[in-house]
């Protein structure tokens, strides 16, 4: 088994080909309590953004453009192949440097799961059930404890999601990586009969969206997490503020995994359309699953924020448009469904956090 090694971007900026969401530019707004409208990202408040931590999530979309003028089919979650009465479904992803946490702390056991996470979700947006995962490990000096470690992890998250780990590639390359550091990549293929494909075309404004929670930041953001950290002077053994939680320990809680959950609304309520909560936040990931012409509207006070997000922004001081498009903010997975869908939302844990609206951008009020 081989695989190749890309640079892990926190942004997760995904380029795959495939038709299973449609992708649309918009503009984000945010409406302060005074009713005017303002861009995102132009609050006045000092404050880190991810910029300064060194992800641009521009530029990662601008890849994306251009990488589509050579392959026109992409911007998806996942990729699509078609495949009897269905479809093979691929999607691919790291951690990113969350990674550097899991060095720091000296713990490996669960990053696994967050490596599987990452690519389950991504796969599940089209309601296909992931089949098999393969993994990639590089180091410079293979340390087989630690690395047994990492393979747990990914044990356990293909058991989450109900895939087997079909086999990987382990890499030792000597002066690559500094000692006692390591890299993964995850790739995972599922199926989804064409009948049973949720690609976004029957969404209408109107239609409801529901949240499903996150466990935490999950595995995108961090570059800016650490800079937070760094910042702040904050240490990992710190307790995490209106908790009996420390940071480091809220910081590694690993990625959830949605396939069961996804799964189980879409036998039971009509879903649309589904947005894994990644890199670029609820601004950059809801548009790809909308039709062109359509936006949404998110109410911030529909769920309740985590204290690991609220210490996040004051700590870093970071503005309301800028954690909104970097980080989860508690909400892993956004569902589309229309209303009558949307009365059974607390039978799956989710809550209903905005709408779908005839105004081409992601308002946040």
């Amino acid at each position: 088994m081989a695989a190749s090694l890309a640079p892990a971007m926190d942004a997760k900026t995904t380029w795959k080909k495939g038709k299973c969401v449609l992708r649309t530019a918009m503009r984000a707004v945010e409406r302060p309590s005074c009713g005017r409208r303002r861009c995102l990202g132009s609050s006045a408040e000092p404050g880190l953004t991810y910029r300064d931590a060194g992800v641009d999530i521009d530029a990662g979309s601008e890849l994306v453009r251009r990488i589509a003028k050579m392959c026109p089919e992409i911007g998806g979650f996942s990729g699509l192949y078609p495949f009897g009465d269905g479809y093979l479904v691929g999607g691919t992803d790291g951690v990113g440097t969350k990674l550097k946490l899991a060095f720091e702390m000296d713990k490996h056991d669960t990053i696994g799961i967050d490596l599987v996470a990452m690519s389950v979700n991504d796969i599940v947006t089209c309601g296909a059930k992931p089949m098999f995962f393969l993994d990639y490990f590089a180091t410079g000096a293979l340390d087989v404890d630690k690395a047994e470690q990492v393979v747990k992890g990914i044990v356990d998250g293909c058991k989450q999601s109900g895939c087997a780990l079909l086999g990987g590639e382990t890499a030792e390359m000597p002066g690559f990586y500094p000692d006692g550091e390591y890299d993964l990549s995850g790739f995972a293929v599922g199926f989804v009969k064409k009948e049973h494909l949720i690609d976004g075309s029957k969404v209408k404004a109107g239609d409801v969206l529901l949240g499903l929670p996150s466990t935490g930041v999950h595995s995108n953001g961090f570059s800016l997490v650490r800079k937070i950290l760094e910042k702040s002077g904050s240490s990992l053994q710190d307790p995490l503020e209106g908790t009996d939680t420390a940071l480091g320990e809220a910081l590694l809680a690993p990625t959830a995994i949605y396939v069961n959950k996804v799964l189980g609304m879409a036998e039971a309520i009509p879903v649309k359309a589904t947005a894994h909560i990644t890199g670029g936040g609820f601004t950059d990931n809801i548009p790809r699953v909308l039709p062109k012409g359509l936006g949404v509207c998110i109410r911030k006070g529909s769920w309740d924020v985590p204290p690991l997000f609220q210490w996040l922004q004051k700590a870093g001081r970071v503005s309301d448009a800028e954690m909104y498009r970097t980080f989860n903010m508690g909400i892993g997975m956004v569902v589309v469904t229309d209303k009558e869908g949307a009365a059974a939302a607390s039978t799956f844990g989710a809550k209903v956090i905005g709408e779908v609206t005839e105004m081409e951008a992601v308002e946040i009020v």
